[in-house]
């Protein structure tokens, strides 16, 4: 017969067991749900980069050539950087006033202007500045046709047309931050400055300003995170003129062949990229402790407010409107001649860019006719849903209720997002280059950027279930399949949805990271378009103009989706 003491000693030895069969299950179980997307980022991502670490620390690489050719380049992408965030910063700021401060009619409207350049591919991005402001473009043809003996021009050089754009996509960043930490202000420390006599550029360089600092350099950091890296643009808008890291990084790769400059020029961006990200980080942070109660806007009273208004209303409009327009307008009107034409040019109106883009007008058997750079985009856009879903999903699960090893892994299976396009494409050849005869690697590379935006479109979504309804209709009998048809799937539903509009826009959009490991005959929208702008001809940059319209448009359609099937709240459920 055992004693009191004894059964204690076999019940406490047998629940000692069962915890640490508990936790080793778990464990397992975790471990199981990492299993493909780390394997995944082992693959696509870690691999690489330790490949293009082990190209910059070889002796052929740190030569002092090399090193000289990169101080050019890298002192010119921190100019152009820091002069379009402070442009940047100069159109934000009263911009971020104008939306937290006051109400006017539209206000709605305009915010949301103002954001549909940043959700663009940055390929769109030029392409609308291209048709706007370059040498074909609506502003200088229609000069040229009202004065032809006048001298001058209407065309910027590629510079300022690089730092207008870069202004273009990012002026809403700085209106949602600023704005955000300005309507979340206290109203009674302003009240009381005035109260003690202050006068509004008193209330503002004083009380203002200094609570909104914080707020403004964690903003001016992101700006310049993105102009730092911008690529589409100064390849398209630069005329092979300009030339920062990534494009330097493309040039040296693809075009000179000098994969070990390349991947020096890869880690110095990197280590940069990640500087600014660990100080945006510390901003971000500090940007939220004075939040307080919301100011209420108001209409604008005074003369002084309504031509702030009025103006601001007008310039933003005017800014953000002419771009967007003139590209859709510029892909139906034949303003000079194409290719070698030698009959009557038919100015005005036309359609035939749209339908030059199904025809193989050259008759030559390596001539990919833009339609089929439509389809291979969607074919792209596609596996990269399907593949990013699945990797997502697991990830996405574990991170739903983290432990310590998700704390761990999180930032982990975010680090692509730190990472250059092309940066990434360039770890692609050097470390699959054999394979890049294969069409199927370029999927591979879109879900490496779009999966961490998956992973955080699903894992809201899943934390949201309450374990109360699985464990009610398990016991009910419900079996783990049901569970997961009747419970978990009706409210993922919504969110899957958005995930996967996520992972197909950014595919659509992607241009860095194809551009240099795409074949060339299977090219996708934003490549097309970059060789079509590359080509003289009228015909060439209308066709050019028709694939960016159309780009455009089907991004707008995923945008609308997504906003269409957001998460909704957790009450619902």
């Amino acid at each position: 017969m055992y004693t009191g003491r004894q059964v204690n000693r076999e019940t406490s030895k047998h629940g000692n067991k069962a915890s640490l069969y508990t936790c080793v299950r778990v464990y397992l179980s975790t471990l199981s749900l990492w299993l493909l997307p780390l394997t995944f980022l082992a693959l696509a991502f870690f691999f690489p980069l330790s490949k293009i670490l082990a190209f910059t620390l070889s002796p052929s690489t740190l030569t002092l050539e090399n090193l000289r050719n990169t101080q050019h380049v890298v002192l010119f992408t921190f100019y152009q950087a820091t002069l379009s965030t402070l442009l940047t910063l100069l159109l934000g700021i009263p911009s971020a006033i104008l939306f937290s401060r006051f109400d006017f009619r539209g206000k709605s409207l305009l915010r949301a202007l103002t954001a549909v350049p940043f959700l663009l591919p940055t390929v769109v991005v030029a392409a609308s500045f291209n048709s706007l402001f370059g040498t074909h473009g609506l502003l200088s043809t229609f000069y040229s046709f009202l004065f032809p003996l006048s001298s001058f021009t209407l065309h910027p050089s590629p510079f300022i047309l690089i730092l207008i754009a870069h202004l273009f996509y990012n002026t809403t960043i700085v209106i949602r931050i600023v704005g955000a930490a300005l309507s979340n202000l206290n109203p009674k420390l302003e009240q009381a400055a005035r109260s003690l006599g202050a006068d509004s550029l008193r209330v503002w360089l004083n009380v203002t300003l200094p609570l909104l600092r914080p707020s403004i350099l964690a903003a001016s950091l992101l700006v310049f995170l993105f102009d730092f890296t911008s690529f589409g643009v100064i390849l398209l808008l630069g005329n092979s003129q300009l030339s920062t890291l990534e494009t330097e990084i493309y040039f040296q790769a693809v075009r000179q062949f000098n994969l070990p400059l390349a991947a020096l020029l890869s880690i110095i961006q990197l280590l940069c990229t990640l500087a600014v990200s660990i100080l945006y980080s510390k901003y971000a942070i500090r940007s939220t402790q004075y939040a307080s109660r919301s100011t209420p806007s108001r209409r604008p009273k005074t003369l002084k407010q309504k031509l702030f208004t009025t103006s601001l209303i007008f310039l933003l409009s005017t800014f953000f409107i002419l771009p967007l327009a003139s590209l859709p307008f510029r892909s139906l009107t034949r303003l000079e001649a194409d290719r070698g034409q030698r009959s009557e040019v038919q100015y005005g109106f036309t359609t035939d860019y749209y339908k030059e883009l199904f025809i193989n007008r050259r008759g030559s058997v390596f001539y990919v006719p833009p339609f089929q750079a439509i389809l291979n985009s969607l074919t792209y856009a596609s596996a990269t849903v399907i593949l990013s879903i699945l990797l997502g999903f697991p990830a996405a699960f574990a991170l739903a209720h983290p432990t310590r090893l998700e704390k761990i892994l999180d930032p982990l299976i975010m680090l692509p997002l730190g990472s250059s396009a092309v940066m990434l494409g360039l770890g692609f050849i050097i470390t699959y280059g054999k394979w890049l005869a294969s069409p199927w690697l370029v999927p591979f590379a879109h879900t490496l950027i779009a999966l961490p935006f998956v992973i955080r479109a699903l894992q809201p979504a899943i934390a949201s279930i309450p374990n109360r309804l699985r464990q009610a209709a398990s016991t009910l009998g419900a079996s783990p399949l049901e569970v997961w048809k009747n419970i978990d799937l009706p409210i993922l539903r919504r969110a899957t949805l958005a995930a996967a509009t996520f992972a197909f826009t950014i595919s659509l959009g992607e241009f860095g990271a194809t551009l240099l490991i795409s074949r060339p005959e299977y090219p996708t929208i934003p490549v097309a378009i970059e060789r079509f702008l590359s080509q003289p001809g009228g015909l060439n940059y209308g066709q050019a103009m028709a694939m960016a319209t159309i780009l455009m448009a089907l991004t707008t359609a995923s945008i609308l989706l997504i906003e269409k099937f957001r998460l909704p709240n957790a009450s619902e459920f």
